[in-house]
């Protein structure tokens, strides 16, 4: 057992939730208090789900409702469940390997399918912390402040966090952050949404039309994408967490997947009954576009102090995410140290990438500032690489897990089903743009 796991599991141990000497769960007398094993458990799922409803993907909802209304409602939900199904693999991964989602492809398929996975998270993480700096510039504009001052207040933020914490620190503060994310909840109660309309529009699914099945695939690469794959299964193996676990953890993933599933549900429902229901073609691609046209509904308060707190809270959760996952994966896959326990000089090469990727999108969102159709662009690449990155991901849990805990019967079958119509229908939705692609 090594240092980490075992200090987990100890303090578990001493919360009730667990019975070291058998390794299963405690006795009955315990189980009033398993929350407390709960609690210290989670973290890497609700984390990585927060970072999923990032700048960009509250952008793509917001312009699903603002275009399409609620018609684009039931895919968040269908999504729900496809969204826990891909991560859980990630935890499963994760615990009962011990390895992060780079070693584990290295060791399995090989150097070059672990390089190829490493450029496809360099080209997620690298698009994403793009999206959510110009969301923190947009931010500033709106308080008047330069954009150049937002950018560098995250980027600080971001390496302060990290340099200075230990993974149970940057964990922390990763939730309070991140759950800013929950005022899109009141926006969309305030925006009055009309029952019946919604009920209404659920059935309505025009397939035939290319923008709507562009924004599928948009919506999809909003909730799979490959940076949380590599971050959830490095930071299940950073914090430690060990079998006993992998109940808390999946527990952890699941109400993730409903929490952040629901807020970009919530970012749906409030533009499509305000903007989308009497000014349907408004630009909504940047942070500014979307308050000022919520701003007339909701008023000034609202479509401006309140949806900017919701608007930092996804960008800096997402950042973190992105920015630490590709740092992972970039030591994963050449095998250099790469921990937040470990100190700077013990980790340079890790310490050093993450420092990089952050300084470099940076600064080409201070230097670059139009930056406008990156958001949902950014959420389409994303969808493109699923079959690559899912594509590993069922590989890895076939492959590489103990036999009792791999993937295999009806679940593996309906696993892969799941994983080919999404990334299909991504990849077929995202090419619907191209003049004379043919549509349903």
């Amino acid at each position: 057992m090594n240092l980490k796991t075992g200090s987990l599991t100890r303090c578990l141990a001493d919360h009730g939730g667990l019975n070291l000497k058998t390794n299963t769960a405690a006795p009955s007398r315990f189980r009033g208090i398993a929350w407390k094993s709960f609690l210290l458990v989670m973290g890497p799922g609700m984390i990585v789900m927060l970072a999923d409803s990032d700048v960009g993907s509250v952008i793509t909802a917001a312009q699903c409702g603002a275009e399409w209304g609620y018609k684009l409602l039931l895919v968040q939900f269908i999504l729900m469940p496809i969204l826990y199904m891909v991560q859980e693999l990630t935890v499963r991964l994760g615990i009962f390997t011990g390895k992060g989602h780079g070693e584990l492809i290295r060791e399995t398929f090989g150097p070059i399918w672990a390089w190829i996975s490493l450029t496809g998270l360099t080209i997620s993480a690298a698009g994403g912390l793009l999206t959510e700096f110009s969301g923190l510039a947009g931010v500033s504009v709106l308080f008047g402040i330069p954009r150049i001052v937002g950018v560098l207040l995250g980027a600080v933020f971001l390496l302060v966090v990290v340099y200075t914490g230990s993974y149970r620190r940057v964990e922390r503060i990763a939730l309070f952050v991140g759950l800013f994310e929950l005022v899109f909840f009141g926006i969309a109660i305030i925006s009055h949404p009309n029952l019946h309309t919604i009920l209404v529009s659920l059935g309505q699914i025009p397939l035939t039309n290319s923008s709507y099945l562009f924004l599928i695939s948009a919506s999809i690469g909003a909730v799979i994408m490959p940076f949380m794959i590599f971050y959830q299964q490095s930071a299940v193996t950073d914090k430690g967490l060990g079998p006993d676990s992998y109940r808390h953890a999946r527990l952890d993933t699941a109400i993730g997947a409903v929490v952040t599933q629901g807020i970009m549900a919530a970012v749906l429902i409030a533009t499509a009954a305000t903007i989308g229901r009497v000014h349907p073609d408004a630009s909504l691609n940047t942070v500014g576009q979307l308050s000022q046209a919520l701003t007339p509904f909701l008023g000034h308060q609202l479509g401006r102090d309140i949806f900017a707190i919701g608007m930092i809270g996804a960008g800096a959760v997402a950042a973190m995410v992105e920015a630490l996952g590709f740092a992972w994966g970039f030591g994963e896959v050449t095998g250099v140290k790469h921990s937040l326990e470990h100190h700077v000089m013990e980790a340079p090469w890790f310490y050093g990438v993450f420092t990089c990727i952050v300084i470099v999108a940076a600064g080409v969102v201070i230097l670059v500032h139009n930056l406008i159709s990156l958001d949902i662009v950014v959420e389409v690449v994303n969808a493109f690489l699923l079959p690559l990155v899912l594509g590993l991901l069922v590989g890895l849990a076939i492959k590489s897990l103990p036999l009792e805990h791999r993937l295999r019967g009806w679940y593996k079958w309906v696993v892969i089903f799941t994983v080919i119509l999404t990334a299909g229908l991504g990849v077929y939705g995202g090419l619907t743009v191209i003049p004379g692609f043919p549509t349903f």
